[in-house]
């Protein structure tokens, strides 16, 4: 039976729910519930999602999510469905090249820097050396990274929240730097388990793709507006028919990942069948007894 909402691991799907003018509010709140303790997101901007390289070399990068909060923190979004190689390297890029446009085009920087004249008393600083560590004032930049896949690595668990810290201490050295990782096949809690907003909203994304309605528990504000965001019913016939295709695209990826995964399982049952039928033969074992026991024909037992 089809799902009365869209799929949020799908590109297109993800877009609809928090990539929308509409779907800002929404969006506003899941990273409030992620970025709880140090900052509030009181309103933000949706900023061009391309990252255009001035390298010829570098075609540059297209981000799902790329905003900008009302008090100068850049945000990064991403949501990744299928594992790929250095994975890890490629979120450490997104956020160092978002870091470093700030200073590429520092005309475009909108950060509040504090009129108060240079104390007197801090040294024989000259205006110019100033003006130099000024350059460098940058604003925080927040990746938030949605996985639908386990990263080897991570920790075996839902959400990493990793800074720039001391090793020895834990102390946050720098605050401008920050990169939340959440594995959703790590979320394994039950609706009645979610006891905190945040739970609720990862429940609700890794599991609306199979419901017909919203669970009556999930009674908060921000349910309903994902309700009418999310909604197959309320898409336009262009939107419509490119849904349909992103999730065909996600299908079929789904298809080949677990084609590859049991194709791995099965070479490695092979290769085990093989190592105890080639420990077999050394001690002197019949043919027969070997391919009773290894479950190998008689031809692949020859050829060991």
């Amino acid at each position: 039976m089809s799902s009365r909402f869209v799929n949020p691991f799908t590109d297109l799907g993800f877009k609809i729910i928090f990539g929308q003018p509409a779907s800002k509010d929404l969006l506003i709140i899941l990273l409030n519930e992620l970025l709880s303790g140090e900052h509030h997101i009181e309103d933000l901007t949706f900023l061009d999602k391309e990252d255009r390289s001035e390298n010829i070399h570098d075609k540059g990068i297209i981000y799902d999510l790329y905003c900008r909060t009302s008090t100068g923190e850049y945000i990064i979004v991403e949501m990744q469905n299928r594992w790929h190689s250095h994975f890890l390297d490629r979120t450490l890029y997104y956020v160092c090249r978002a870091v470093s446009r700030q200073m590429e085009n520092p005309s475009s920087k909108e950060v509040c820097v504090p009129d108060t004249p240079l104390e007197e008393d801090c040294g024989m600083l000259r205006e110019e050396e100033a003006s130099y560590g000024l350059r460098y004032r940058l604003p925080a930049v927040y990746g938030i990274f949605l996985m639908n896949f386990k990263e080897d690595g991570l920790e075996s668990k839902f959400c990493t929240d990793t800074v720039v810290s001391d090793r020895d201490s834990g102390r946050v050295v720098n605050r401008n730097f920050r990169q939340i990782y959440l594995q959703f096949p790590y979320f394994t809690k039950d609706l009645d388990e979610c006891s905190t907003l945040s739970d609720k909203l990862m429940y609700a994304l890794k599991n609306m793709n199979n419901w017909n309605r919203m669970p009556d528990a999930l009674k908060e504000q921000v349910f309903s507006h994902l309700d009418r965001l999310a909604a197959k019913a309320h898409l336009s016939e262009g939107d419509r028919i490119a849904y349909d295709k992103a999730v065909d695209r996600y299908n079929v990826s789904r298809i080949v990942e677990n084609d590859i995964r049991e194709q791995a399982v099965a070479e490695g049952r092979l290769k085990g069948r093989l190592e105890i039928a080639r420990k077999l033969k050394e001690n002197g074992f019949s043919i027969a007894d070997i391919v009773r026991i290894a479950g190998l024909s008689p031809e692949e037992i020859d050829k060991l």
